[in-house]
C-alpha cells in the first residue's frame, strides 16, 4: 500500500510539474502538449521499470547513490580548482559537465566493483545489508556435483548466504563440456543443481564475480581457501584433500559427509532392528544388508536368509571415515548365545 501511495504521489507531482512547465512557456507555444505528454510518459516509464525489477539488490543501489554523492562532491571541488583557469561562459560549463560526468562514472564503477568489501557507516548509525547467519558459505565444485546441498538447503538448516565463485562455475562448465561421458554427466548434474538453487526464492545465492589479486597463478582449491579467508566465510566441500588444506589455513569447513554421518541413527549393542539381507558377506555365514540411509549392516548367520527381511540384535558399531558399519547377529543365534 505504501508503494501504491508513493507511485500515485509521484504521478501527481509529475502532472503538476508538466502543467507548470506548460504555463511557464518553457517550450514553444505551439507544442505545449508535447511537453506535457513527455513528462507524464517519463514518469510512467520510471514506474514501469520499478515494477519490472522486483528483486533489487541493496548493495547495488547503495553503490549508485553513494557514487553519485561522492562524484558530485568531487565535481564541486573541481569547480573551485578551475577558478584560476581563464575559462568563462560555455567553455567553463562544458569542462565542468565533462568533469562531473567522468567523476560520477568512476566513483559508481569503483563502488560497484567493490560493493562486497565496504559498508557505509556514520557515527551511531550503520547502513548495511541484513546478512543471514554469521558467515557466508562458499560452495565447492564437488558439493555442487554431489547434489545433496540442494536438499540440505531446502530443509532451512542453513539460514546463511551461499556464495558461488565465478571460477568454480567456469570449472563446472568445463566438466559439463568434457568429452568423457561420465564427467559430462556429472557436470550437467552440477549445472542442474545450480539452477535448482537459483530458482528457490528462499535461498540467498550470490555469484562472486570479483577476481582477487591473490588468485593469480593459484589452482582452484587454493582460490577457494583464499576467498573463504577474504569473505570470512565457511567452505562447503566433500573433497577430502581440500578439507585438510582449508583446515591447515584456519578456514572453517562444512563437510556434507560428516553432516550425513552425524544425522544417521545411533544403535547401541543389544538393540534390535529389522534389515533385509541382500548379499553374502566376506566371512562364512555372514550376510550384508543396508538401512534406508545407506548404513551397511553385517549380520552373522544371515547368509541363509538372503533376500529376506530379518530381525537382528546389534553386537557392535564401527565408525570409519567412509561411514558407519553395524555388526549384528541373526536373532535366533543371539538368543542361543
Amino acid at each position: 500500500m505504501a508503494l501504491v501511495i508513493l507511485r500515485l504521489v509521484f504521478v501527481g507531482v509529475a502532472i503538476g510539474m508538466a502543467v507548470y512547465l506548460v504555463q511557464a512557456r518553457q517550450v514553444a507555444e505551439d507544442q505545449p502538449w508535447l511537453m506535457f505528454c513527455g513528462v507524464i510518459g517519463a514518469a510512467l516509464t520510471v514506474i514501469a521499470l520499478d515494477i519490472s525489477v522486483r528483486r533489487k539488490q541493496l548493495e547495488t543501489v547503495s553503490a549508485v547513490y553513494f557514487g553519485l554523492i561522492v562524484g558530485l562532491a568531487m565535481t564541486y571541488g573541481a569547480s573551485w580548482a578551475l577558478t584560476p583557469i581563464p575559462l568563462k561562459g560555455p567553455a567553463r560549463d562544458a569542462v565542468l559537465w565533462v568533469t562531473g560526468l567522468v567523476l560520477c562514472y568512476v566513483c559508481i564503477s569503483m563502488l560497484l566493483q567493490t560493493k562486497n568489501d565496504f559498508r557505509f557507516i556514520i557515527p551511531y548509525v550503520e547502513f548495511s545489508k541484513e546478512v543471514k547467519g554469521l558467515k557466508p558459505l562458499i560452495l565447492d565444485t564437488s558439493v555442487i556435483i554431489d547434489g545433496r546441498i540442494a536438499d540440505v538447503v531446502e530443509t532451512r538448516i542453513f539460514d546463511t548466504q551461499l556464495i558461488m565463485p565465478r571460477f568454480v562455475l567456469a570449472e563446472l562448465q568445463g566438466i559439463a563440456d568434457s568429452s568423457d561421458r561420465l564427467r559430462r554427466s556429472r557436470g550437467r548434474r552440477g549445472l542442474d543443481i545450480m539452477n535448482r538453487l537459483r530458482a528457490n526464492e528462499s535461498v540467498d545465492l550470490q555469484i562472486h564475480e570479483r577476481e582477487l589479486p591473490e588468485f593469480a597463478g593459484q589452482p582452484v582449491d587454493l582460490k577457494l581457501v583464499t576467498l573463504a579467508k577474504h569473505l570470512d566465510g565457511k567452505l562447503v566441500t566433500n573433497d577430502y584433500n581440500l578439507n585438510k588444506v582449508a583446515r591447515l589455513h584456519g578456514v572453517s569447513v562444512v563437510n556434507l559427509n560428516d553432516l550425513a554421518n552425524a544425522l544417521k541413527p545411533v544403535f547401541l549393542p543389544g538393540e534390535h532392528l529389522d534389515v533385509r539381507i541382500v548379499k553374502p558377506g566376506e566371512e562364512a555365514g555372514q550376510g550384508v544388508g543396508y538401512l534406508d540411509d545407506g548404513t551397511m549392516v553385517v549380520v552373522e548367520g544371515g547368509r541363509e536368509h538372503l533376500n529376506k527381511q530379518t530381525r537382528i540384535t546389534v553386537t557392535s558399531v564401527l565408525q570409519t571415515s567412509a561411514g558407519r558399519m553395524i555388526f549384528g547377529r541373526f536373532e535366533e543365534l543371539a538368543r542361543v548365545s
